[in-house]
């Protein structure tokens, strides 16, 4: 039988998880990210994979850093056949990569070379794309620039926000990997080296990323605000405090109004002007609040909006 060790962290990597146990693959060991503080009350958290694991059964691992730790030395006495990762957070130091017989692959969400890095499924959002998918790659040293396995591509929906692609995303690697994980174990699955010419980045988010550039068309700040929704989330400041918009849509209105300027207040939503077009606010949260509909913000602490004010 095949001996898997499985590395992941976050929601996206536990189906996968979940279908090599379901599968009936040998998982010496689970490793993921140490529990982190979450929340104000910063309550210390594990991660979903961890939960996930310790109700498999399974073994876990929680190095702070692969490198040269205690727990690098356990996972290469495992003697895997192979290392399978889907998120997992860290690099993987050289003499990792070489240690299982069948190799180190990763469940990467974006089709490669397109999207290398931390953050390829808010960035596909935020830059308009109508397609992404999943690539099955086998690990190099250079940051997700490994040989393509296989791939799988599911269109981008004009509604999808970074939280539901990741989802559909999942569920996608998870199947993909199914279906590929027989030929590697075999040796007769493809290898296709990736063209660097045609190679993009997405690194993790930053928070000047976050921040709406009215000067921006609102289409553009539309996507922007999808791409960062459930995480971290666009910003924007009203009078000098931090406002929090959770979901827009490209408005309708034709308007002379400057980069920022509220041009419209109806009883459920509000717009503001972008470089091109208006943005129609829906959900928001002001500085010290709870996330709020437009309509319970203009009917509390936004009463006093009023057309010609900036949003900057």
């Amino acid at each position: 039988m095949t001996k898997i060790v499985f590395m992941g962290t976050p929601d996206f990597s536990v189906p996968i998880l979940r279908m090599l146990h379901e599968e009936g693959y040998d998982i010496a060991a689970v490793v993921t990210q140490p529990d982190r503080p979450v929340g104000r009350k910063r309550v210390l958290t594990p991660p979903p994979v961890k939960e996930e694991a310790l109700r498999l059964g399974l073994k876990v691992l929680q190095p702070e850093k692969l490198k040269g730790s205690e727990e690098l030395k356990e996972i290469i006495n495992l003697q895997p056949d192979l290392i399978v990762t889907a998120a997992f957070g860290q690099i993987l130091p050289k003499e990792l990569l070489e240690a299982p017989r069948l190799g180190c692959i990763n469940v990467h969400a974006s089709l490669l070379p397109k999207y290398r890095g931390g953050a390829p499924i808010h960035q596909a959002i935020m830059d308009g794309e109508e397609k992404t998918g999943v690539t099955i790659m086998y690990m190099a040293e250079k940051l997700d620039a490994g040989d393509i396995i296989s791939q799988r591509e599911i269109p981008i929906e004009k509604t999808d926000h970074t939280g539901i692609l990741f989802e559909k995303l999942s569920l996608l690697g998870r199947d993909l990997l199914k279906d590929t994980l027989p030929s590697i174990i075999a040796g007769t699955n493809d290898r296709i080296p990736q063209d660097e010419s045609k190679a993009t980045y997405a690194h993790n988010i930053t928070r000047e990323q976050e921040r709406i550039d009215w000067s921006k068309s609102a289409r553009e700040i539309y996507n922007q605000v999808r791409g960062l929704q459930p995480w971290p989330v666009a910003y924007t400041t009203y009078k000098g405090d931090i406002v929090k918009i959770w979901w827009a849509q490209v408005g309708g209105s034709k308007t002379e109004g400057r980069p920022g300027e509220v041009v419209k207040i109806e009883k459920d939503y509000f717009e503001v002007a972008a470089g091109e077009g208006t943005l129609k606010i829906l959900e928001l949260q002001p500085a010290g609040k709870k996330r709020m509909s437009a309509e319970d913000y203009l009917r509390g602490v936004g009463s006093k909006l009023q057309i010609g004010d900036f949003f900057e």
